[in-house]
């Protein structure tokens, strides 16, 4: 057993949390859903009960007053202390509560220029998709099921490969088969269309590429009768003398419950391949006619598909083939489209290459691959300031013997023979954008064509040395740890997801790593963030890349890469993988000490971004993983740290604000996904049965009811749905409670709307049956 499977079974087990360590308030939470909760005055009652029982019996002969004061000054004593004690709970849960949400802020700050940059359609960062059809609004969970719709997208117009017909004989034969290519070659659609051919059932499945073997031999996850599953960019788990034994017990647990799965990898077998499962070797298909099913599909002329057919460029990518058909479906010239793929766009900028290069010029190109969409003033302070760094790598151009001054700073540049804004204007690869913002508009550089980007840090890394390497390094951190730029953190970022292609290492060993321990900061942690996030966007494999090393700073001892980890795990990264990210986090949440509360945000925030992403399944996975640890806990009798930093994720979870109105997610969801309620009224039940929450818990809950008309069509149908759910998880005896402690909140509010909904609700939810 593994340290992940060690942790994930202590989590399960009533009374033996992982973790637990620390001490709980001492009013212990009663179970969420089950049992009755204590009236908040019912000590001051049981003390005055206990205090008639232990009254002298009758038959006493002359009982003294003195006694009976005692007693009953004993019972006074008791009921305050017992006050005291709640007072002190509810004090702690505040306190918890309060670093939890300054550290959501922080969070919800980083998440929110992420977003609404790309939504703001930066299509010079050079990324595929972005900026384009790919929105914060459009899925981009990578794992769960796949509907029909998305299903049918990938089928329309699928062109299979001359290996196609042989990987469909072997998943028939074993259940499973795993294809080997690199990024790029359509292993995801050829996936789906496999599963289209062999399995019985309509179901499609994507799973994590975390998922090791040994998961998928014991049923993590549940393999169901003629589903298809497919297992994206699986990680390298190393080499092993039992790789064969391994895939057979994966093909006979499939087979078991009969059931198919295709596995994709980029990694190639080490050694002998094993004969249990086929590992077969994919192939591209046929761009061209890719390109031709695609476009009559679309309804274009056969002369336009001819003549785009023709002009298809040597070393284009099938993702680049389907986003040129998508624009000359569009109207696009097909001569005009394919300058900007394959070797077409890759030309000019090898062919500047080719030529001598000045310290000038490349300082020019290496600054735009990094600080990209920037005015004239700051992109030219950017530049000088790397060009000092730069100047080991350029011997000839150096003031001095060394090219360092005498505290080890980098030596003053060499004086520059052209100035930089006319140097500017004749580096072909480079050109002025004018961007509006409202009445005013500003002149930032760019590249000539946003794909220009990609193929320079190509070619930059391809003809430049260590020292050169070293340099564009240090002023890198240099920049991230002094300038607080958002926009500069985000087009750095962007720069090293789209350089971690030709150079993973050199990204994940320079900057990755140092900047998520802290080397560069606060700023360089969240640049850091930044990049796994952008690799995710990138392709699916170098989002599995970013899982891998997420997931590898989360088990870390170093504090700074378990704090970035949870960072990545609370936006992008964890919206693609939500059950990783869940997982990961609260494997971190689980620990003592004030990590907790950093996990915890870093989940809630990881909620805001799904709900502004639309992804609703995600949000079902991270309520319902919360519904059960929440159950879990509920009965453990104990005050333990994970019974407490349970409640506190629940607490953070239901109270997060949207991302874009700030409005309560619950009220969001409420409105957007009605069916979503019945998941988070299990909670707030649970929330609202912890006494030392309770105070805190009751504004929030009226803030989300005062919020529903901004949100809902109907909200008074809304409220009264949210309290029958909120009923139904509430035992008998709280629900009167909650009616007297909820509705002077509602009294006190000015908001007469709002009063009329919490009516409702209450009355929804006294009117629940057992």
């Amino acid at each position: 057993m593994n340290e992940e499977q060690q942790h994930e079974q202590q989590q399960e087990r009533p009374g033996t949390p992982a973790g637990e360590q620390g001490t709980a308030p001492a009013s212990a939470p009663p179970p969420a859903g089950a049992g009755a909760g204590a009236d908040p005055g019912a000590d001051s009652d049981a003390a005055g009960a206990e205090a008639k029982d232990t009254a002298a019996p009758e038959n006493a002969v002359n009982p003294e007053k003195d006694t009976a004061a005692a007693k009953k000054d004993t019972a006074a004593k008791k009921d305050t202390a017992a006050k005291k004690d709640e007072t002190a709970a509810e004090k702690d849960a505040a306190a918890t509560e309060k670093a939890e949400r300054a550290a959501q802020v922080q969070h919800n700050n980083v998440n929110q220029h992420f977003y609404g940059s790309l939504d703001a359609r930066h299509a010079h960062f050079g990324i595929g998709g972005i900026g384009g059809t790919d929105t914060p609004n459009a899925r981009r969970r990578a794992i769960g099921r796949l509907d029909a719709g998305e299903a049918d997208a990938v089928l329309e117009s699928y062109v299979a490969p001359p290996c196609f017909e042989e990987a469909v004989r072997a998943l028939r034969q074993d259940g499973v088969v795993v294809l080997v290519g690199p990024p790029g070659t359509g292993k995801r659609s050829g996936a789906v269309a496999l599963l289209d051919a062999v399995a019985d059932g309509a179901e499609y499945v994507v799973l994590s590429p975390g998922r090791s073997l040994e998961e998928l031999a014991t049923g993590r996850p549940a393999f169901e009768k003629g589903n298809g599953y497919v297992l994206l960019d699986r990680m390298n788990e190393g080499s092993s003398g039992t790789a064969d034994f391994d895939w057979r017990r994966v093909r006979d647990a499939v087979r078991e419950q009969g059931a198919h799965l295709v596995v994709t990898t980029v990694h190639t077998v080490d050694g002998e391949p094993p004969e249990s499962v086929r590992h077969l070797s994919w192939q591209v298909p046929a761009l061209a006619d890719v390109l031709r099913v695609r476009l009559r599909k679309a309804g274009c002329a056969e002369a336009t598909v001819e003549q785009a057919v023709g002009l298809l460029p040597a070393g284009c990518r099938i993702a680049e083939a389907v986003a040129a058909a998508d624009r000359i479906a569009r109207g696009a010239d097909p001569a005009g489209v394919w300058q900007e793929y394959g070797s077409s766009a890759a030309h000019p900028v090898r062919d500047w290459f080719a030529a001598e290069r000045s310290l000038q010029e490349a300082a020019e190109v290496t600054t735009l691959a990094f600080v990209i969409g920037a005015g004239r003033r700051d992109f030219e302070l950017c530049q000088e300031g790397l060009e000092p760094y730069l100047a080991p790598a350029f011997p000839q151009t150096a003031t001095g013997p060394g090219t360092a001054t005498a505290d080890g700073a980098p030596a003053a540049a060499p004086r520059r023979t052209v100035d930089r804004r006319r140097s500017l204007a004749r580096n072909d690869l480079v050109a002025t954008e004018a961007q509006k913002h409202g009445a005013l508009s500003r002149t930032v550089l760019v590249f000539r064509t946003p794909q220009y980007r990609q193929w320079v840090l190509e070619e930059l890394w391809a003809n430049h040395s260590t020292d050169y390497w070293d340099g564009v390094r240090d002023w890198l951190t240099d920049m991230v740890r002094t300038v607080p730029d958002p926009d500069l953190q985000m087009s750095v970022a962007s720069g090293l997801a789209l350089l971690a292609r030709p150079a993973f290492d050199e990204v994940a060993e320079s900057y990755l790593h140092p900047w998520a321990q802290g080397t560069a900061g606060p700023l360089g942690q969240s640049t850091a963030t930044m990049v796994l996030w952008w690799m995710c966007l990138l392709d699916e494999n170098l989002g599995a890349t970013a899982l891998a090393v997420a997931r590898g700073w989360a088990q870390s001892r170093d504090p700074g890469l378990r704090s970035t980890a949870m960072a990545a795990f609370g936006g992008e990264l964890g919206v693609r993988f939500p059950s990783d990210a869940v997982k990961w986090l609260w494997h971190l949440i689980s620990r003592a000490g004030d990590e907790s509360a950093e996990a915890v945000s870093a989940l809630a925030s990881l909620v805001a971004v799904q709900v502004a992403s639309r992804e609703n399944a995600g949000v079902v996975f991270v309520f319902a993983a919360l519904a059960h640890r929440l159950g879990v806990q509920g009965r453990t009798g104990a005050a333990t740290h994970l019974k407490e930093v349970t409640f506190d994720a629940v607490q953070a979870v239901l109270t997060v604000r949207d991302l874009g109105s700030g409005r309560p997610v619950c009220a969001v969801l409420a409105g957007r996904r009605p069916q979503l309620i019945d998941r988070f009224g299990e909670l707030w039940a649970g929330l609202l049965c912890n006494r030392p929450r309770r105070a805190s818990a009751l504004r929030d809950l009226h803030d989300t009811l005062r919020a529903l008309p901004a949100t809902c069509e109907t909200p008074e149908a809304v409220a009264g749905r949210f309290g029958r759910a909120v009923g139904a998880a509430l035992p008998a005896d709280e629900r009167p409670l909650l009616e007297r402690a909820l509705r002077p909140v509602a009294v006190r509010s000015d908001d007469t709307v709002a009063a009329a909904l919490t009516e409702t609700f209450l009355t929804a939810v006294l009117s629940t049956e057992d």
